[in-house]
């Protein structure tokens, strides 16, 4: 007989407890706007850094580079709208994907391009042939999602597998969180102590809740601040151009090449141009955006939708829900094809996880602008679940490693055929960590002892079978319905 002091396991929570703002509830508008311009504000990392690193390549420079983030950013909103109103209905935010990097850097330096010697001219043919390969790889994404493919695969995902890829794709962005703060320390210290204060830690100088939901936005108003003083005080006038670059606040160009106002229009870099290998090597990379987008840095469409479920206290996606997601983020890929934004687009998993920062998981938040927990569901004290978990997740940080140094040493990848497209195709599904780790865990967790009566409870399935079908649960349609009684033109099975 159990003490009365003894320690019981804490209860499992279909919901996260202990949000501000769930899915379905929204914040005032004053602060919500507040609380969208804050996503806004994450999101910008990425959607500066794909088109400075492509660019340039491609031909381009300041002034195409600002007008390829403008039109990132137009797109992005558009997707973002439409992933929240009509898709997952989740607090995700659409952006940039570094999974489509790779198909769009084979594209620039492929041979047919040699030929343009003006850079301005080449930076067109090669946005014309990327945006017709992302056309291409639209169709894919849309034909997995809207005609229910994804959903049948999705339908055998059980907390166990799924939490490796939720896990990965949180640690892809380890690999270069501390090289990334040390191109610059005496700035991105700072920053990194001042966002635990303020989203962690009591301070009297601030109201506890205002001090969470917005402690991303107070944390750049002040480093950038105080990053400005440095500038103007000449800090930086005698140190390398790489720490100049890093470390200035007027080093990007990117202001003075930005006209005032311009709206970004389809086919404003010309009519696309389609070519077989180039659409395969981003149909890949659309595969890879529908697990998990990355070159080193994650930014995934299934992990991201099952932690914002998660994070704003949703129930569990439900397949047929994950499977609309996938589909309106197709939609979300033929608009960059469109309007030319040099990549393809996913849920952005920085904003993501700004959720779980900030405690706030409204949808109407991410319209204006998790993985561990995954395993309360799972028998830990399986040695069926460790070995799942723990080779998954070992495997899919190897491999991937494995494919990005060998990449960077040798300037190829490690499957290097006669066939360039398909090198390239393996290079992308290779290089991603939470891709490989949700091929190895969902593998296991199908053949793995399937047979023996213990699995299903310890693999955590008979938890997450009520959310297999639409309606088997009522508070499904509170979080996932679609707005304007659609669900009558659009039912979900």
């Amino acid at each position: 007989m159990a003490k009365i002091d003894d320690f019981a396991p804490f209860p499992v929570k279909d919901q996260l407890p202990g949000v501000e703002y769930c899915v379905s509830s929204s914040p005032n508008w004053p602060e919500g706007i507040v609380q969208g311009f804050q996503h806004y504000i994450v999101m910008l990392g990425t959607t500066v850094i794909i088109p400075s690193i492509l660019v340039p390549l491609m031909g381009g420079g300041d002034v195409q580079k600002a007008e390829v983030i403008n039109t990132v950013l137009f797109v992005s909103g558009i997707n973002t709208l439409l992933q929240s109103l009509f898709g997952s209905r989740l607090p995700v935010v659409i952006g940039a994907s570094y999974a489509y990097v790779i198909p769009a850097l084979y594209i620039t330096f492929s041979y047919r391009f040699t030929y343009y010697l003006h850079p301005h001219v080449r930076f067109e043919e090669t946005m014309r042939a990327i945006q017709g390969a992302l056309i291409i790889a639209a169709i894919f994404h849309m034909v997995m999602g809207f005609f229910g493919l994804w959903r049948i695969l999705v339908r055998f995902l059980t907390p166990l597998s799924a939490a490796p890829l939720v896990i990965l794709t949180g640690i892809g962005l380890v690999v270069l969180a501390f090289p990334q703060l040390a191109r610059c320390v005496e700035i991105g210290l700072p920053a990194l102590i001042i966002l635990i204060i303020l989203s962690q830690v009591e301070v009297n100088f601030c109201k506890r809740s205002i001090c969470e939901q917005f402690a991303v936005l107070f944390t750049v108003a002040i480093v950038w601040a105080y990053a400005e003083i440095l500038t103007a005080a000449g800090a930086y006038n005698k140190r390398p151009d790489s720490t100049q670059l890093s470390c200035r606040t007027d080093r990007s160009g990117l202001i003075s090449a930005s006209p005032w106002v311009k709206i970004p229009y389809p086919l404003q870099w010309g009519r696309p141009s389609f070519h077989a290998s180039d659409a395969f090597a981003m149909i890949a990379a659309s595969y890879v955006a529908i697990v998990e987008v990355l070159i080193n840095i994650p930014a995934h469409i299934l992990g991201s939708l099952i932690a914002a479920s998660r994070f704003g206290s949703a129930t569990h996606i439900p397949p047929s829900v994950l499977s609309r997601g996938i589909g309106w983020q197709g939609v979300g890929v033929l608009l960059n094809g469109l309007f030319g934004t040099a990549t393809g687009s996913t849920a952005l998993v920085e904003n993501t996880g700004l959720l779980g920062l900030t405690k706030v998981g409204s949808r109407r938040v991410v319209q204006i602008s998790a993985g561990l927990g995954l395993l309360q569901f799972c028998n830990l004290n399986s040695f069926r679940t460790k070995f799942i978990l723990g080779f998954s997740i070992f495997i899919g940080l190897s491999v991937a490693q494995y494919f990005t140094e060998y990449l960077f040493i040798s300037g190829r990848g490690p499957v290097h055929t006669r066939t360039s497209a398909f090198n390239v195709i393996m290079q992308v599904i290779f290089s991603s960590a939470a891709t490989v780790g949700i091929m190895a865990a969902f593998l296991l967790d199908c053949t793995h002892s399937y047979g023996h009566p213990s699995v299903r409870r310890d693999s955590g399935r008979h938890w997450w079978e009520k959310f297999r079908v639409y309606y088997t649960d009522t508070r499904t349609g509170e979080f996932y319905a679609l707005p304007y009684n659609l669900n009558r033109f659009f039912p979900s099975f």
